[in-house]
């Protein structure tokens, strides 16, 4: 069983770079059942963007980079993770530039109102 456990637990292990992001509460956020590993949009408190783990200069840049990455691997699906103190200015140029790139569904990671 411990072994089984240890398998599983290192499967899912993911090496991403620290961000401090406090992702928004959601009541009704639901699990997504994607077995691939989503492209990341993260976004932080200071608004800035970082794409797969790359920071990203602008949000001009985002439309860019964000097709040179679904070119390289077109069947990943994109999530974002934006902090709750970004501004919704800055969230609606990010969906702006996403909507240019393509993108047509944004899941985005939250997290329980009793998680801290």
């Amino acid at each position: 069983m411990l072994l089984i456990f240890f398998i599983v637990t290192t499967t899912f292990k993911t090496a991403q770079t620290e961000l401090s992001i406090k992702l928004p509460e959601s009541k009704t956020a639901t699990q997504a059942e994607n077995p691939t590993d989503p492209i990341v949009l993260a976004i932080t408190a200071d608004e800035k963007i970082m794409l797969e783990d790359h920071p990203l200069k602008s949000v001009d840049e985002l439309t860019s980079a964000l097709q040179e990455v679904q070119k390289k691997a077109p069947e990943r699906p994109l999530a974002m993770k934006a902090d709750q103190k970004v501004s919704f200015g800055f969230l609606v140029q990010v969906l702006d530039s996403l909507k240019k790139a393509g993108v047509k569904n944004l899941p985005t990671f939250t997290k329980a109102p009793d998680q801290k």
